[in-house]
Formats: structure tokens, C-alpha cells, sequence
């Protein structure tokens, strides 16, 4: 759609405004707060045709206007100035995401913590999508005679362990054997491919230590596909009660309702499979219960292979560039600390 320049700048001031107030918007004050240079009057004039345009719309008989899901669409897409993090705003995430952050599960609350600080939306994280994961590595630790505790790590950064009962006559040489064979032969593979002719060759390489193997692949397939769907990590929920819109109880029990389905949550967070940044305004949104919201969501990766996604629902009187910037900011910091603690 082409617009002049000067409805551009009465869209842009009504949002702003629309923004942090809340409130139906007047020619009167985007003359006295904006400085576009001219009267009430052509302000008027502008608001009329964009209302006709369908990007603003009058809530109810003489009040100011509001912007349309149409129009927020048009600002995010020709007027929205892309912003990044502030550097206090940057120092605080790196210094989070910089504790001791041992498991992904860990990371992944933390980081959905950060979304619904930084911004006061509610904040949602999709975990590593378990089907898409490799066994890494098996450990174990003898802590009785007949008694050994395996672990197992994914690339996903999943763990799982078990009290493993072994032979009295197994050693802790045997265990670390069989440790080492269990890791140059299944490391990087999926269950599928665990499950396949390796593990008759592991049978015969092991056959000595048989049960302590047939108990490892079981806790192999645990860690693998012990949770098959991707775990939401939800944040900043309470947020939803300080928005005005959602005095509305309908509305927020139609929200709340959608937040407590998590395979509804997840099909919401997966209508972008592409990687970058993703807004669904308004009733661009599938689901009923969130077409008075806006999402934006981006994807992070590992190695170029997408883990999952991360994400923000606040109403459509969204501060985008701030939710762009923080969503942008976090999944990037994500991404490099997934990085690093798999050493890739």
C-alpha cells in the first residue's frame, strides 16, 4: 500500500501513542504531542482516510481512534525502526546467561525468565525437540559392589541416569570398558539408528557384560525419547492482569485457556518453521483464543539445525520494536550458550 509521507507520520504518531496509553486517540493530541506541523484540523482529514484505508478504527461514537491488527501489520512492516538491546539490557542477559548453568532445562527457564523481564509480556520457550537428538555419551560410576550408576547425556543437552545393578565379578575396568565401546560405536546416532545392526555388533563385542548393556540401551532410549514432545517453558504469565485490554474476562480466560494446552501452545510456536524473526498480529493468529494477541517468535539453533523456539504473546498493543529486540537479543545469547556447552 503507498501512503504519503504525512499519513505515514499521523499512523506512526496514533500507535505510539495508542502504545502507551492505551487509550483512543485524538487529532487534538497528536497535534500537541507529535509536531507534525500542522493543524487539528488536516490531522482530522489524515485520520479520516486512514480509517477508510481500514488502519485505524473507531472504537465507539465520538471517541478517538485506535489502530486496526491492518494497521499495526502496516507499521511493523514500513514504519517500525528495528531496535537491539541497550548495553544494561545486554549486560543483564549475558551475566544470566553466563551463571552456572549446568542443564538445558535449566537454560531454557532462564531464558524465558529474561524474555518476560525484559519486556512485561508473557513469555514462552519451546525446549530442544527431542526427536532431532543424538546419544552422545554414557558414563558410569561404581558406587557398590553390585550397584553402578549410568548416565546419559544427548545433544540435546539431556541427562538422564539410573542405578544400574551389575555382576559382583564386573570391575570398574569392565564398566569403563564397556563405556568406551557403548561411546565409539553409538555417539552421534539416533534411537533408530542405536537400535539397528550395531547393536548386535555391541552384543557380540560385549557379550561378558551383557545385562549391564541391555540396561544401557534402555536408559539410552529414555534419554532419547523418555519426553517425545518438546517441553514449554512458560514466564511472565501474571503479566497478562496488568493489561488493560485484558480486563475483559472472556478474553483472558480464552487466553489463559490456550496457555494451559501445550500442544496448542507448541502449534502456535511452530507456524514459522523458517529461521528469523516471526509477528503474527491480531487475527492473523489461527487459534480463536489469542486473536486479540500478538506473538513474535524466532527460532534457535545449534550447528545450523533448529532446536526450538522461543517466544513472546502480549496484546496488539505490542511495543514490537522493543519485542523484536529482545526476542532477537535472547536467541542469539541462547544459541552461543547451547554452543558452548557443547563444546561445537
Amino acid at each position: 500500500m503507498q501512503m504519503n509521507d504525512r499519513k505515514q507520520k499521523v499512523l506512526w504518531a496514533i500507535i505510539q501513542d495508542y502504545v502507551s496509553t492505551a487509550e483512543p486517540v485524538g487529532s487534538r493530541t497528536i497535534a500537541r504531542k507529535y509536531d507534525l506541523g500542522v493543524s487539528p484540523a488536516t490531522i482530522r482529514n489524515e485520520m479520516s482516510d486512514l480509517e477508510e484505508l481500514g488502519l485505524i478504527e473507531q472504537p465507539y461514537t465520538s471517541s478517538g481512534r485506535i489502530p486496526s491488527d491492518y494497521g499495526y501489520r502496516y507499521f511493523v512492516d514500513c514504519l517500525m525502526e528495528r531496535e537491539t538491546l541497550n548495553p544494561e539490557e545486554l549486560r543483564r542477559v549475558q551475566r544470566a546467561m553466563s551463571e552456572r548453568l549446568q542443564e538445558v532445562n535449566s537454560i531454557m527457564q532462564q531464558t524465558t525468565n529474561l524474555l518476560a523481564k525484559l519486556t512485561n509480556y508473557t513469555a514462552v520457550v519451546l525446549g530442544p525437540q527431542v526427536g532431532k537428538t543424538t546419544f552422545q555419551q554414557i558414563h558410569f560410576f561404581p558406587v557398590m559392589p553390585t550397584k553402578a550408576v549410568a548416565v546419559v547425556v544427548t545433544s540435546a543437552g539431556v541427562m538422564e541416569n539410573k542405578l544400574l545393578d551389575i555382576p559382583e565379578s564386573m570391575t570398574p575396568e569392565d564398566l569403563q570398558k564397556v563405556s568406551v565401546m557403548i561411546n565409539e560405536r553409538l555417539q552421534g546416532l539416533t534411537m533408530a539408528q542405536v537400535r539397528a545392526s550395531l547393536c548386535m555388533e555391541l552384543n557380540e563385542a560385549l557379550k561378558k557384560q551383557k545385562q549391564v548393556l541391555s540396561r544401557s540401551l534402555e536408559l539410552i532410549d529414555e534419554a532419547l525419547h523418555g519426553d517425545s514432545d518438546e517441553r514449554v517453558f512458560l514466564a511472565g504469565t501474571m503479566n497478562i492482569f496488568k493489561q488493560p485490554e485484558f480486563k475483559d474476562v472472556e478474553k483472558l480466560q480464552n487466553l489463559l485457556g490456550i496457555l494451559e494446552q501445550h500442544h496448542t501452545v507448541r502449534e502456535l510456536m511452530h507456524d514459522h518453521p523458517e529461521p528469523g524473526i516471526h509477528i503474527k498480529i491480531g487475527t492473523e493468529n489461527r487459534h480463536e483464543g489469542v486473536r486479540n494477541c500478538s506473538m513474535v517468535t524466532a527460532s534457535y539453533q545449534l550447528d545450523g539445525e533448529v532446536l526450538g523456539v522461543i517466544g513472546l504473546i502480549g496484546p496488539t498493543r505490542m511495543e514490537y520494536s522493543k519485542a523484536v529486540a529482545v526476542v532477537e537479543g535472547l536467541t542469539g545469547q541462547l544459541s552461543a550458550v547451547l554452543k558452548k556447552m557443547f563444546n561445537r
